[in-house]
């Protein structure tokens, strides 16, 4: 089993420096969100001259703001600089960062099939089949030749639909807020559309990890708290999927964020949405944690995730704690 990290998107250390240490930890993987603020391509760029044998990847690119061309043609200019390592993670992101930030339209024609066509196009362009057609109901493309890079492309499906898509396309799934108790059964509807689609492929399970380790577990509860609420409020498909478990508990904390009560919507995660949704407590307590959530059987890959809302202190602290080196 490797472990993985996805950087912090704050922190006082610079990212070639928290990349490099990262590696120190024996980390396998480094992975970068993007949302507003930095671009994770050249983050990534920075990492891959400082790292040595760490796999990189984007946790996530969204599918709106890049065309599968561009998306191509950055995974594979960032594999040839990192060695062959990088990992190309996409998603649909949430309505309110693509449409208000983006100004793109979210329902033209779903997300679903625009994560479909992306990952499929995409893969066309980074394969070695020569010169590449596709006709589809958003991309039309003609007559461009395959870029050859051996580049996996991992999915940040929640919903059925989309894990039809990982199913059908994708080399690994990067579920985020999918409660662990659910992941075995969510992984096995992708196995039985994966075999129903004629694919014989290894699909990388690599679940995002929220965690806080701290002296006090119920500080490092209540960064877990935030974290969940904060993704809960801004996500439909995020609600949607904490809902499965708690359904009265995720409207509870979506209709408080949504009225602004951030607090309010922050203490309606109970502990037991803490512990079925991340990792928190002191560093003894976190790792038995964080390993029960790496022995379900189909995860492969799991990711520590440092929430937003963690100081530096934290931050550094839940690196180092849950690194491979320290068990």
């Amino acid at each position: 089993m490797a472990t993985d990290l996805l950087l912090p998107m704050v922190s006082e250390m610079d990212d070639a420096k928290l990349a490099a240490w990262a590696e120190e930890l024996e980390y396998d993987g480094l992975w970068l969100g993007e949302l507003w603020g930095a671009s994770s391509i050249v983050r990534l760029t920075e990492i891959a001259t400082a790292t040595e044998e760490i796999d990189l990847g984007t946790a996530i690119a969204n599918v709106f703001s890049r065309t599968p061309a561009l998306l191509a043609m950055t995974a594979s200019s960032l594999n040839d600089v990192s060695g062959g390592q990088f990992r190309l993670g996409v998603g649909t992101s949430t309505k309110k960062a693509i449409e208000d930030l983006h100004g793109a339209d979210w329902d033209d024609p779903n997300p679903v099939r625009r994560a479909h066509e992306t990952i499929e196009l995409t893969k066309k362009f980074l394969g070695d089949e020569g010169r590449v057609e596709y006709d589809g109901e958003i991309f039309d493309v003609q007559d461009f030749p395959s870029l050859g890079a051996d580049v996996p492309v991992y999915h940040a499906a929640l919903g059925k639909a989309n894990r039809r898509v990982v199913a059908r396309l994708a080399d690994g799934w990067i579920p985020h807020n999918v409660p662990f108790p659910a992941l075995q059964e969510q992984y096995e509807y992708i196995e039985e559309h994966a075999e129903e689609a004629g694919r014989d492929a290894t699909i990388d399970v690599t679940p995002y990890v929220p965690s806080a380790v701290t002296d006090d577990s119920e500080d490092a509860k209540d960064v877990v708290r935030g974290h969940i609420a904060y993704y809960v409020g801004n996500g439909k498909g995020y609600e949607n999927a904490v809902g499965e478990l708690f359904p009265e508990n995720a409207t509870a904390v979506a209709e408080a964020w949504r009225e602004g009560d951030r607090g309010a919507a922050a203490d309606a995660v109970t502990d037991e949405m803490v512990e079925a949704l991340g990792v928190a407590g002191t560093p003894d307590e976190a790792r038995e944690q964080f390993q029960a959530i790496a022995d379900i059987d189909c995860v492969t890959r799991p990711m520590v995730t440092i929430p937003s809302n963690a100081d530096e202190e934290t931050v550094e602290r839940t690196i180092e704690e849950l690194a491979p080196r320290s068990y």
